[in-house]
C-alpha cells in the first residue's frame, strides 16, 4: 500500500489518504506500507506533523528493527522539508548499521 499523508492536496490514483500523524503510523504498523509520501503543515500542530512520522519510522529502526517503505517529502514548508530529509537519512543510516 501507498500512503499520503496531506491536510489539502488532492490525493494521488492508487494513494491511501491519511490526514494525521496516528494514522499513518497505524497503517505503517501493519507492515503493508510500501511507499509513504508525507507533508509537513497538518493544520493542526497539536495533532501533529509529517515529521512526526520520521521520528516515529526513525525509532521504529532503531529499536524494533521495523523495515520502513520508501520516504518521499511533498511538504511546501523548506525548512521543515530539510528537517524531514534528515531524519529520513538518519533512518537509511540506521538500516545500514542493522544489515
Amino acid at each position: 500500500m501507498k500512503v499520503y499523508l496531506d491536510d489539502e492536496r488532492a490525493t494521488p490514483d492508487g494513494w491511501v489518504r491519511v490526514y494525521w500523524p496516528d494514522e499513518a503510523v497505524t497503517l505503517l504498523s501493519t507492515g503493508n506500507v510500501v511507499e509513504l509520501s508525507l507533508d509537513h503543515d497538518l493544520g493542526n500542530d497539536e495533532r501533529g506533523t509529517g515529521y512526526d512520522v520520521v521520528l516515529w519510522i526513525e525509532e521504529a529502526v532503531a529499536l524494533r528493527g521495523f523495515i520502513p517503505p520508501l520516504i518521499h517529502v511533498h511538504s511546501a514548508n523548506s525548512s521543515a522539508r530539510e528537517k524531514m530529509e534528515a531524519g529520513i537519512a538518519a533512518i537509511r543510516r540506521l538500516q545500514t548499521t542493522r544489515r
